[in-house]
């Protein structure tokens, strides 16, 4: 048997590497060798890990969907915590998972001024974002764990999922963001960002929103 240590191993932007039957022990240690301050993005469920390398378009969308969402928490004065892409794990659930960009919203003063999460005791986010998910390994994780909304970002579209029931189920409008239609306002700023540029177009959405709440 050859044993690779895995700052041997180069995965390219846009690709992952798959382990298999790898126990919750030897999860945690692979975390530990790899650190905190790195790029690359993990899964774990089913004793498979899943490292991940984002492409900067990736890198570009999810940064610009998280902050279209921190704008709509801003305008609409909803209280939140903003997680980024924290690593959420939990061994009685086998499943570890690090979203492009999470918040906690209804749980958000549970959550106020902490710095490190524990889901034996604290929830796990409220709203995550995943760019790209092309991965089962990613969806079990966040099922089991049980992350209440998720957003996938996949070939220039959005779609909302809700937890029912223990499954993802598609849904058209965010639990979060009732009243507005997220779907079509994130597909026109992404739009708009390439065609005027990223701060224009954010500038426009929240004006955008800042309308929105004047006619409510």
């Amino acid at each position: 048997m050859i044993t690779l240590q895995l700052r041997q191993l180069d995965v390219p932007p846009g690709q992952r590497l798959l382990i298999r039957n790898l126990d919750w022990q030897q999860f945690e240690r692979i975390l530990v060798e790899l650190g905190e301050t790195r790029s690359s993005r993990i899964a774990y469920s089913h004793s498979i890990l899943e490292i991940r390398m984002p492409t900067p378009e990736h890198e570009v969308d999810k940064e610009l969907i998280g902050d279209l969402v921190k704008i709509l928490l801003d305008e609409l004065e909803i209280d939140c915590e903003c997680f980024g892409s924290t690593t959420f794990k939990q061994e009685t659930m086998d499943s570890g998972i690090e979203p492009d960009q999470c918040f906690y919203i209804q749980n958000q003063a549970q959550m106020r001024g902490k710095r490190r999460i524990d889901l034996t005791i604290d929830p796990p986010p409220d709203l995550a974002i995943e760019v790209d998910v092309t991965s089962k390994t990613q969806i079990d994780a966040y099922t089991a764990l049980g992350v209440a909304e998720l957003w996938r970002y996949e070939k220039n579209q959005l779609n909302i999922y809700t937890l029912q029931a223990g499954q993802y189920q598609r849904v058209e409008i965010s639990p979060t963001f009732p009243t507005l239609p997220i779907l079509n306002l994130v597909t026109q700023v992404l739009e708009q960002s390439i065609a005027i540029g990223r701060s224009a177009a954010l500038r426009a959405f929240r004006q955008q929103i800042k309308a929105f709440k004047s006619e409510m």
